[in-house]
Formats: C-alpha cells, sequence, structure tokens
C-alpha cells in the first residue's frame, strides 16, 4: 500500500470484526482503491490516555518499523487517526490464531507441530536478529494467513535493544506526541515497564522475576508453544496466579506418558531457568539458531523452504 497521500478511515470500507482488546477493536477492511483487504486495528484514544497505554502503542508500532519485511511477522503497511482513534493498517490473518487450530485437535498431529514450529523459530530468528524481543509469545498471538502460514503478531509488550532502540522510539514518540495531542505530561511520559509483561502460562522465569530483557525468555515461551500444540495444555498451570508463578520459578512441569521423546528433550532445554543456559542463547544473535534447528525433533525440516511449502493439514 504505497501512497504519499495521508490515509483515512474514508479510504477503507470497514466489515466484520475480527478480534478485540481492551482498548482496540481489529477489522477486516478493504482499500477503496485498490480493493485490497486487509486488517485494521482501531486503538480508542480516550482509553489509552486513560489506562496509560501510551507505551504499549508506541512500542508496537516502532517494533513493526523494525521488523519490515521480517519473514513469519505481521506487516504494518500504515497508520492514520482520527481525533478520536488511531488506526494501524497490518496483514490480514484470514485463518484467525494458532489458539484456535490447539482447541479444535485437542492435540496436534507431529508433522503439524513440527512444521509450526519451525516456522515460528524461523519467525523468532528474524526478530532477534532485528534486535527486537517479543515478550509475550503464545498461540493467540499466532496468526495464520490465507495459506496457512504462520505470522507473529501483538508486539505490544516487546522490548527493542539498544542497537536499533533510539531512532525507533524517537520516530513513534513524535508521531505519538501528535496523536495524543492534549493529554498531559504525567500520562505522556513514558512509565517504567512493570516487572511482569506478557501472558503468564507462556512467561520465563527471568521475566517474572523483573530482570532485564533476554532473547532467551522468547525461546522459554517457544518450548512452553510446543508442548501445548503437542498435548493441549499448558506446560505450567495452576488454581492461582501466585501458584502459576511458583511452579515457573521452580520449573515444576510434566509430560504426558504418549509425549514425543524427541520435543519432550528440546522442550528439556528451553526450560532452564538461567536464560544463558537454555539452547539457542549462545547461537549468534546475527545468524540463525543453528543449536536448535539441529535438534533430533527438526529432523527432516527444510527451515529455508518452510514458506514455500504447503503446510500439514490440521484435523478439525
Amino acid at each position: 500500500m504505497e501512497s504519499t497521500t495521508r490515509r483515512t478511515e474514508n479510504d477503507f470500507h470497514f466489515g466484520r470484526t475480527i478480534g478485540e482488546g481492551s482498548f482496540s477493536t481489529v477489522y477486516v477492511a478493504r482499500d477503496l482503491e485498490t480493493k485490497k483487504e486487509f486488517a485494521i486495528k482501531v486503538c480508542e484514544k480516550a482509553h489509552i490516555i486513560r489506562e496509560r497505554k501510551q507505551e504499549y502503542v508506541t512500542r508496537e508500532k516502532a517494533a513493526l518499523l523494525n521488523l519490515k519485511n521480517v519473514k513469519g511477522v505481521i506487516s504494518l503497511f500504515c497508520t492514520f487517526q482520527s481525533s478520536s482513534k488511531l488506526f494501524f493498517v497490518v496483514t490480514l490473518a484470514r485463518n484467525g490464531d494458532l489458539l484456535k487450530y490447539i482447541n479444535q485437535c485437542g492435540s496436534m498431529p507431529l508433522e503439524c507441530a513440527k512444521f509450526y514450529a519451525g516456522e515460528l523459530l524461523v519467525a523468532i530468528e528474524g526478530m532477534h536478529k532485528n534486535n527486537v524481543i517479543h515478550r509475550d509469545l503464545k498461540p493467540e498471538n499466532l496468526l495464520l494467513d490465507q495459506k496457512m502460514h504462520l505470522l507473529i503478531a501483538d508486539f505490544g509488550s516487546a522490548k527493542i535493544l539498544p542497537e536499533n532502540y533510539d531512532h525507533l522510539i524517537e520516530q513513534a514518540e513524535i508521531e505519538r506526541s501528535r496523536q495524543f495531542d492534549g493529554d498531559d505530561e504525567q500520562s505522556s511520559r513514558p512509565t517504567r515497564r512493570s516487572s511482569f509483561v506478557g501472558t503468564a502460562q507462556y512467561v520465563s522465569p527471568e521475566v517474572l522475576n523483573g530482570d532485564a530483557a533476554h532473547h532467551g525468555s522468547d525461546l522459554f515461551s517457544f518450548g512452553s508453544i510446543i508442548y501445548q500444540m503437542l498435548c493441549g495444555k499448558f506446560a505450567f498451570n495452576a488454581d492461582s496466579e501466585y501458584l502459576l508463578f511458583q511452579k515457573i520459578l521452580k520449573l515444576q512441569y510434566s509430560f504426558p506418558e504418549s509425549f514425543d521423546e524427541n520435543a519432550k528433550d528440546l522442550i528439556k532445554k528451553l526450560f532452564k531457568l538461567n536464560p544463558d543456559d537454555r539452547i539457542g542463547s549462545t547461537d549468534p544473535k546475527d545468524l540463525k539458531y543453528e543449536s536448535i534447528r539441529k535438534q533430533p525433533f527438526f529432523d527432516g525440516v527444510d527451515f529455508d523452504r518452510l514458506n514455500d511449502t504447503e503446510p500439514p493439514s490440521l484435523p478439525n
């Protein structure tokens, strides 16, 4: 969607709702000029200001700008605003999120889990190579496009490392000052991120402890997602958030009897308390996670051709 003209909501026909968040709604929308379809995330400015979520919006835009053309990540085509709303025009993932299919299957066939774990790993490599740590990887944030290929979405909790942080945040902050013109100094000032970001069942011990951002945090979540794909359950679960946190901090988890042995071995190597001890954490960040790619779980997976391969069919 290349255009020198600033877009407005009048340039699109808004269709059905495909997602809702605490301060946003996502619609299918058609560009009236090109007839192409997109997903448009519509954010309510008043709610964002009231809940002091400006930083969330800023970070998401900055992360997506940094990840432009990264394989396996949704694309941000443009943003625009009205007096009361912000609009993010992004890739339309026609087949919803991965969680829907995990719930339908109960547990994924091994070949399906290997394929989507492979696509997720390639996308994580692309993020980390571009100095973005997602910090909220979970099946709800893994979308499936028209051809059933995986796309990572929802970068509001992301951490952009210093190599790319300054100019991206500056660019997004300038835009934010225009978007939120009139909110007071206190609410517009970036706030210190709380020690816990992400979704409890998938977060790493260091995220729970509020430690510095680490690439290994996404690798821990990667292990949790593989676990859930293969058995339909959380690796870590409890009756209360406190007990759940304790289980994660103590690495208290177990595998069903029928769990694939190669998957079990990989997950054990990802579920380490110290992020530096996780498989992949010592691999060069500007390359690929070769140590993970070479694990027996991924035998037969051609990582370089995944995006050109027809995904295995998921059972209904």
